[in-house]
């Protein structure tokens, strides 16, 4: 198994369909992928509020998957940290500190501008937005990267998706670099 540990921020777990892709490399063993309680607590209190079609039991059931099927997922006591911490936003302040508990590598985010390289190299942590996180997964290994958006763009039911619906799906998730590499394979996926 990897040494890379990657926490996941709340912001890229919101969106169901990154959620997933993410989920999928998640349990490849290609890095270790890592969240807190309060994380989950943030990205479920968010989706809940724009969407009110969707239910807390239902989003509890996700967190519960996702838990369940990422093995040691779930960083804990950390809060003694994260009062020591300085960030743009203190909101923030439990996401890196969780980082640091883990002995995270990268922070993968959205919102590279609350998490400045500047702070985080302090800990050996870097920031990244999710399209550079899993292109850097892709460059090492193709193969399994294809084969999790595979899985990911199979399990979407009603409708189905064809890769190009698939593809248009991740681009409007800010994965334009993946997108671009993944066309080039869009035969096996």
């Amino acid at each position: 198994m990897s040494q890379i540990i990657a926490l996941y921020d709340a912001c890229v777990l919101y969106p169901a369909p990154l959620r997933d892709l993410l989920m999928q490399l998640a349990v490849t063993d290609l890095f270790r992928a890592k969240w807190s309680n309060q994380i989950h607590d943030e990205w479920i209190r968010n989706l809940l509020k724009n969407r009110p079609d969707l239910t807390r039991e239902k989003l509890i059931k996700v967190r519960d998957l996702m838990n369940e099927n990422v093995r040691d997922c779930l960083v804990e006591k950390f809060k003694n940290i994260s009062t020591t911490l300085k960030l743009p936003d203190k909101d923030d302040h439990h996401v890196l500190a969780a980082a640091i508990k883990c002995s995270a590598s990268v922070i993968v985010t959205f919102n590279l501008k609350d998490f400045p390289k500047s702070i985080l190299q302090k800990y050996d942590i870097e920031p990244q937005h999710p399209d550079d996180f899993i292109i850097a997964l892709f460059e090492s290994r193709p193969a399994v990267i294809c084969a999790c958006a595979k899985t990911c763009r199979q399990r979407l039911k009603n409708p189905t998706f064809d890769v190009e619906r698939y593809l248009a799906v991740l681009e409007k998730q800010s994965l334009p670099k993946l997108v671009s590499r993944l066309r080039d394979y869009a035969e096996i996926i």
